[in-house]
């Protein structure tokens, strides 16, 4: 293995796109910004690096207050519209349909849409050549209570948060472990047995669609997926599914769905194991 040195640069990824919001209720600003993290638990406390050309910079450094704003897979259009565009210009909240909601602890608004919302409270501002280092107080956290559960426990996974890493947006991925597991013993043994995991996936049952669908006259052409060429066209190796997907369960229990000639048509349990008779494609103009 071998690596290669580039100059000093700012290679440390994934990185969370928060949207930083700021000024007041009746004239809200919002930025986004993935240069933040947390500085301290106890106080808790928080930092966003600011370029000082950007409008979020002034107002903050005038009113000493921000709320930062995880950003969610819904709103990641507008976190990135919000990265691009000034406030000086145009009124972000307006344009991407953010809602503005008051603070407890600060003047600032917060965006309603956001699962979590940092209060901050600026200590100290230095400069560290292209960016303003804003470092901050948490004095308050808001949370969408639709993310708690009936013991107050919040799950933060099933909001969607989005990463950030080298200019693109990212969705997270699965999870591979807790804080701790490295030394937790019963997670150790559960990782181990996971590596002989098989995971099957079994084709679905689907019923004939009702008489008049659009979709009823569709069929594909037969093959092996390879994309055969026949018939002029190409084959997709949907000739299984195009089976399967006119095809009626006769349901013993309540009796519906029966049809005059569903005694002639194989069970759906035959039907898996058959290999399917091709359907051509209809030329055009047939």
């Amino acid at each position: 293995m071998t690596k290669v040195t580039w100059k000093p640069g700012t290679m440390e990824y994934p990185l969370p796109p928060v949207m930083v919001s700021c000024g007041s209720m009746d004239k809200p600003n919002v930025m986004t910004a993935a240069w933040t993290g947390i500085v301290s638990s106890e106080p808790p406390m928080t930092y966003v690096s600011i370029r000082p050309s950007r409008y979020s910079n002034e107002i903050i450094r005038q009113s000493g207050e921000f709320v930062i704003n995880l950003t969610t897979l819904p709103l990641i259009t507008a976190a990135d519209f919000c990265g691009v565009k000034s406030g000086r210009d145009i009124d972000k909240f307006k344009e991407m349909n953010l809602t503005a909601m008051p603070c407890a602890k600060v003047s600032c608004p917060q965006i309603a849409e956001s699962p979590v919302s940092l209060e901050c409270k600026v200590v100290n501002i230095a400069n560290y050549g292209s960016h303003d280092m804003f470092l901050a107080e948490i004095v308050a956290v808001d949370v969408d209570d639709k993310y708690l559960d009936q013991d107050g426990k919040l799950w933060l996974e099933k909001a969607g948060l989005i990463a950030y890493a080298h200019n693109y947006y990212y969705t997270l991925g699965r999870n591979v472990g807790f804080f701790g597991f490295s030394v937790c013993r019963s997670a150790l043994k559960a990782r181990e047995r996971m590596k002989n995991v098989v995971v099957e996936v079994r084709e679905s049952k689907v019923s004939l669609p009702a008489t008049g669908n659009k979709f009823a006259r569709k069929k594909w052409n037969a093959g092996n997926g390879g994309g055969k060429k026949r018939g002029g066209k190409f084959s997709h190796g949907r000739d299984k599914f195009e089976k399967n997907r006119q095809i009626h369960f006769d349901d013993s229990a309540s009796g519906k769905g029966k049809k005059k000639n569903d005694a002639k048509r194989p069970s759906a349990e035959n039907n898996f194991n058959r290999r399917p008779r091709p359907v051509m494609a209809k030329k055009r103009g047939a």
